[in-house]
Parts: C-alpha cells; structure tokens; sequence
C-alpha cells in the first residue's frame, strides 16, 4: 500500500503568492521564462529555470545555474518573502479551468515506494533531463516542484477533502492564463492522521501523471543522501521522501498530444495520401478535423484537412500499448512511410500539446517548417493506468495533461 505523509512547507506569503507563483520549469524555454519575469525579480521562475538569468550561450547545466537556483530561493526567504511552516501538515489544492475542477493532496511520497514499484511509471526517462532535475535536489536539498500523481479514487478521501474545503483557504488566485488555482491547510491533527491512515490502507498503487523526471530525481537523489547519512530507510530524514500532489483519478483530464512531421520522406503528396489509404479510410474534409473515437486521426497536409480511420487488422484492442493510437500511428505511418522510427531522438517529428489547438498545427505546417501535422484523440485515464499496472511502457509523448500545477506555492525540505 501506499505512503503519503505530511511536510513542512516553505510558502509564500499570502499577498505574494501571486507574484511569486509560476507555471512548471518545462513549460516555457529559458528565453520565453526571461520574458516572462523580466520586470519580476520575485518570480519563482528564477529559482527552477535559473538558466534565464545566464546568456544564452552559456551552459545551462553548469554548477553555478543550480547555485543560482538556490541562492534565489534564500532569496526570497531571507527577504521574508516565504515562510516555513511550523508543523507538519497536508494541503488541499483545487484548480479550476474552464469549468473544469480537480482537487488534490499535497504531500510526500517514500522514495521506496519508486523502487517497490507502488509508484508505477509508464514512460521512459531521458538521461540528460533527469540528471538536471537531479542537480536541482542536490545543490538545494529542496523539492521546488512537485510531482503530478494520480490514484484510484477513494470515496472516504474525497468526503474528507471536501470538508477540508468548507474553511477558508489561505490562497485562492486567478492566474494570467484565467485558472483558479486554491489551497487550503490541513492542519487538523485528526485530519492528518486519518489521511495517512486512508492512504495506507486503500490506496495500492500511485500513478504518474506529469513528471516521470521529478519523480526520479527525488528519489535517486534521496537515496543519494539516505546513504550518506548511513542507510537506514527508518531515520526519519526528510531525504526518504519527496514532494507530490496527488488528485483522484476520476477527476483528471487528459487532452490529445499531436504530432508535426518535417517531410515526406521523399514522396510527393498524392503518393503519400495514396500510401496512407492502404491501412486507413481517407477522407477530406472541409475544414478542420479533431478526431472524437478511438482509432479516428486527422491530417493536415498542403492547406488540407483529412480524416483518417484506421482500418482493421492495422491494431490490436487487446494489448494495452497497441490500443493506442499513437502506436498505430507510429507503426502504420510514422515509421513505415516516413522512417521516423526513434520519436526521442528523430530530429524531424516534433510534438504539440492540445492546449495549442489545431490552429497550431496549421501554423507549423503553413509555415514551412513542418510538411504534414497529426491530430490525435487524448488516451484515458483507465488506458495510463492500464499499461502501468502490466508494467509496459507508452510511447513518448502521449500524456498532456491540464490544468498544470503551479509552482512555487509550496516546497518540501529534504
């Protein structure tokens, strides 16, 4: 079963949450960031993007980008800025977009529960993007963002959140992209020990949502520094945890994730729509096509839209990954007609989160930059979760999910 335990969290002080709170470090570049926070030295940008402060030639993964990180956390403490709090507690956080409303605890999972695989994964790491959020926990001996987890849904967890959120919360602000982003302390003894107790008894497995790297950094590294104060798991240091929100599962929303091809490979259109019709039903349509079932994909390719249908024989319903429609994408397309085989190191695929729009693609595409763009329908909760418990492993970019966290509203201590 699982472990989920309370923490003192670092917070910012209620009439600078706004200015201080920012979206997640993978979100925007260094460039974008810089922008973003130009006229705002309080920014919570300069702490997990501190490569923006630095020239853009400069190696962003040197020793003084982290020291940088850390310095502008003391920063922002020293400055009164943000405030320990005194006793160890959980916090619930709800946001709102668009109608749409998730609410989640805020606490610390055991760094074992990575290893026994209680936390279960479904993507695969890359090197270099773990040991920079590697380096971000070792230079801090902080966790300044937490990981995106999700659970089975537990009727008892939600009656108590719920009444959690009937007092007043301490933030509740509405961000420049209009989302409602609130938190309440969960400060109650009782309250406390009832979720710890409820986690451990009905909750068996956790789920990673948004941040496989997060979540290897925080527990490599507090493996890292478990050894170096001797090994033992029952210490009670902080380094044996590592900060997540976790929301129910049945309240999460995931939206599609496309893709952008940069050529065809060599064929001229007609060939390629004509190769594309041997494993898909192909139809233009007069505008703009976003796929609503399983197996359904748009194309947009030479200021036109299509439908495609994937036909029998081309998928497998029975095997988790195969299901996907990602994978038959890969499998019937990417890698057959436009020999796009590794998606993490092909440099002509890219990839675009829905939250852009189809209008994105559009825009890829009209520009020059991109020759053909797939539009994709968003694999469910119940899929992720799937292909996590036979301990298989999704294609790369397949999960977008939203709304994201807002970082900078708490941090977790090692």
């Amino acid at each position: 079963m699982s472990v989920l335990v309370p923490f003192k969290a670092y917070r910012p002080l209620e009439d600078k949450v706004k200015e201080i709170a920012s979206r997640p470090y993978d979100v925007l570049n260094a460039k974008e960031a810089r922008e973003k926070c130009k006229d705002n030295p309080n920014s919570f940008y300069r702490v997990i993007k501190p490569e923006l402060e630095f020239a853009d030639d400069a190696d962003h993964y040197a020793p003084e980008v982290y020291k940088k990180g850390k310095e502008n956390f003391d920063k922002l403490v020293d400055g009164g800025l943000m405030v320990q709090d005194e006793t160890e507690n959980y916090y619930a956080y709800q946001i709102i977009m668009n109608g749409h409303k998730q609410t989640g605890l805020v606490g610390c999972c055991a760094i074992d529960d990575y290893f026994n695989n209680v936390i279960k994964k479904h993507e695969l790491t890359r090197p270099d993007k773990e040991e920079d959020r590697k380096n971000h926990v070792r230079y801090s001996k902080l966790n300044y963002e937490p990981v995106f987890f999700a659970y089975p849904h537990v009727n008892s967890i939600d009656e108590l959140v719920e009444d959690v959120k009937q007092a007043n919360p301490v933030y509740d602000i509405t961000t420049s992209d209009d989302i409602q982003h609130t938190l309440w302390v969960i400060d109650d003894a009782d309250k406390v020990a009832a979720i710890k107790d409820l986690f451990e008894a009905q909750v068996p497995s956790i789920y990673v949502a948004d941040g496989h790297h997060r979540t290897a950094a925080g527990a490599l590294v507090g493996e890292e520094f478990r050894k170096e104060a001797g090994g033992n798991k029952d210490d009670g240091g902080r380094y044996n945890y590592f900060m997540a929100v976790l929301f129910p599962d049945n309240q999460l929303k995931i939206i599609d994730y496309n893709r952008v091809a940069k050529d065809l490979n060599g064929m001229d259109e007609a060939t390629f729509v004509a190769k594309i019709s041997e494993k898909f039903e192909v139809e233009e349509t007069s505008g703009q096509y976003k796929p609503d079932a399983l197996h359904h994909f748009g194309m947009y390719l030479n200021n036109k839209w299509y439908k495609l249908v994937a036909k029998e024989g081309t998928y497998n319903d029975n095997d988790p990954v195969e299901v996907l429609d990602v994978t038959i994408l890969s499998k019937q397309v990417l890698e057959p007609l436009l020999n796009i085989v590794d998606l993490r190191t092909d440099k002509r695929i890219d990839f675009v989160g829905g939250i852009r729009g189809l209008g994105e693609l559009e825009k890829r595409v009209n520009s020059g930059e991109m020759e053909v763009a797939f539009a994709l329908n968003p694999v469910s909760m119940q899929q992720l979760m799937d292909i996590s418990d036979n301990d298989m492993i999704m294609p790369p970019k397949v999960t977008w999910f939203e709304p994201k966290l807002r970082s900078g509203l708490f941090i977790h201590e090692l």
